[in-house]
């Protein structure tokens, strides 16, 4: 067996619709119970607030880990950042795992006051938010604690050359995004072949610590059909993909199919990219529950 092989699936899952209490107390116990390993909130002008979201989650459930996916790091002030992380870490007891990016959407409107930088600007800052993390949650003296020495698992997330080494120097998790600047300036899913060359520039850069760290990605579409073929020439125009039907059948951020052919791809995926944490959005939390009964 590779290395990839034999790390356990691990699958989260973003919840990214504002709801009051009890709502989201009770959309998070229901994703416990569906077999999900992580519940994540991302880090959006629109989107709940990751760290107090992550508390109420935790308040409902009993294990399953949380995860900011991910912050925009340009966000904050890496201290002030350090505090809420040990804040949180503590107050769900240890069960905070946190997810950085340098941030590549613009936030609200430019009438909201949220300034955004240049991309080499932001991934300066993720590097240093990086550092800092990592040098206050080693200090024994630095306050407050986190709930384990050396502070949550880091994740790091992105699809440059600069952020992945970053990446593979720093973060126990890499984060491939799956989507890249498609021709006409916009996002769209990376071809597999694109994919898999991002996977290869991490691997060569990761030296001694292949085999210690995860492959994450997030997923955009989970779409269970008895029609595999026939709904992805249906969907092969979306704008984010804008692939044939044989690249959306083959692109590991767009699951089509039975919950067992779904099963199979993602067992493929990690054979061939690594990916062993796999993400998907909130909307297709119960369409993705039968994958998971597939795999666990």
């Amino acid at each position: 067996m590779t290395e990839s092989e034999n790390r356990s699936f691990r699958f989260g899952v973003t919840l990214v619709s504002p709801s009051p209490r009890r709502e989201w107390a009770e959309k998070s116990r229901k994703a416990e119970d569906l077999g999900f390993d992580v519940l994540a909130v991302p880090d959006h002008l629109g989107a709940p607030a990751p760290f107090p979201a992550l508390v109420a989650a935790a308040e409902a459930t009993d294990h399953v880990r949380l995860s900011t996916f991910v912050l925009n790091s340009a966000f904050y002030n890496p201290v002030l950042l350090a505090r809420e992380v040990a804040t949180t870490d503590t107050l769900t007891d240890g069960r905070l795992e946190i997810g950085l990016s340098a941030g590549s959407i613009r936030e609200g409107t430019g009438s909201d006051g949220v300034p955004f930088p240049s991309p080499a600007e932001r991934v300066d800052q993720l590097g240093r938010t990086v550092a800092e993390l990592r040098r206050l949650f080693a200090d024994p003296e630095h306050k407050p604690q986190t709930a384990r020495p050396d502070g949550p698992p880091l994740l790091v997330a992105g699809n440059g050359d600069r952020v992945l080494r970053l990446a593979a120097e720093r973060a126990d998790i890499i984060g491939f995004t799956g989507i890249a600047k498609g021709s006409n300036g916009l996002p769209q899913l990376s071809t597999p072949e694109a994919l898999s060359e991002r996977v290869t520039f991490v691997r060569k850069h990761l030296g001694d610590r292949a085999g210690q760290v995860e492959f994450n990605l997030l997923v955009q579409q989970v779409i269970v059909t008895d029609d595999r073929r026939g709904t992805a020439e249906r969907w092969a125009e979306h704008p984010l993909a804008h692939f044939s039907p044989d690249q959306l059948l083959a692109s590991p951020s767009w699951l089509i199919g039975t919950t067992r052919q779904i099963a199979d791809q993602l067992r493929e995926h990690r054979e061939r990219y690594g990916f062993s944490y796999i993400v998907v959005l909130e909307p297709w939390l119960d369409a993705f529950a039968g994958v998971i009964e597939q795999l666990k």
